[in-house]
Formats: C-alpha cells, structure tokens, sequence
C-alpha cells in the first residue's frame, strides 16, 4: 500500500486486521510449544491476546519507547477514537489501549513491514511473560 493510501485506512480497520495478524504470530508461538493440542494451545494463547495483556505491552512499550513516533501517534490515535461498541470482559481503558496495539499491528502489517510486527510482537510476549510471573 501507497502511504496515501494506508493514510485514508481507519484506525478501527487498523486494529481489525491488527488484530488478526497478532493473533496469527501468537498461534504460530504457542503451536510450537502445544503441537497437536487445541485447548491447551488456546488456553496459553488467551493472556496474550486478551485485552488486558495487550494493553500492558501497549503501555510498557511506550514507556520504553519501544514505539517509533509515529507509530505512538497511531497507537494513540486509534485509543482516543470514540466507537460505538463496548467491551464485554475487559476493562474500557484496557480495551482501547488493545484496539490501538492492534492498529500499530495492521499498520505495519499494511505498509509491508513484517520484520517490524515480528520485533513488536516479541516484545509484547515478552512483556506480557513478564508480569505474568
């Protein structure tokens, strides 16, 4: 995509597709620790795609400042926007916090910078792993 063209993309079809395509590397992670095991791998997969787990990374990677600026910028673009829709099991705050990790997700995943959504990713696990424990 042309970066005028990726400029007219909502953050709300950012974070859509974002969403997605952060749910597909988590899948990728845990299928090699829980091969050939569905349940167990969605168990170990939901802490890191819920909301509350991506709204951590979401702000730890901006306190480290993990993030580029513009992909602050869209992060908190895309957590400032007022939707209609409210969360069922998560925190509002924590909700919008996600929707703006996965709009840095499929920004990037958009602009064709996959090594940049795999360095993003790793270091949400890794932050997520962290407070886990």
């Amino acid at each position: 995509m042309t970066p005028e063209e990726l400029n007219r993309v909502s953050t709300t079809e950012l974070a859509y597709l974002g969403d997605a395509v952060y749910e597909v590397y988590i899948r990728r992670m845990i299928l090699e620790v829980y091969p050939a095991d569905a349940g167990k791998s969605h168990k170990a997969a939901v802490k890191y795609v819920a909301a509350a787990g991506q709204a951590a990374a979401a702000k730890a990677l901006m306190a480290e400042d993990f993030l580029t600026e513009a992909e602050e910028r869209i992060l908190k673009r895309a957590r400032n926007h007022r939707s209609m829709s409210r969360p069922q099991h998560a925190d509002p705050r924590d909700y919008k916090l996600a929707t703006g990790f996965e709009a840095v997700i499929g920004y990037l995943y958009l602009s064709g910078d996959i090594e940049r959504v795999r360095s993003i990713s790793a270091e949400a696990v890794r932050i997520i792993e962290s407070q886990i424990r």
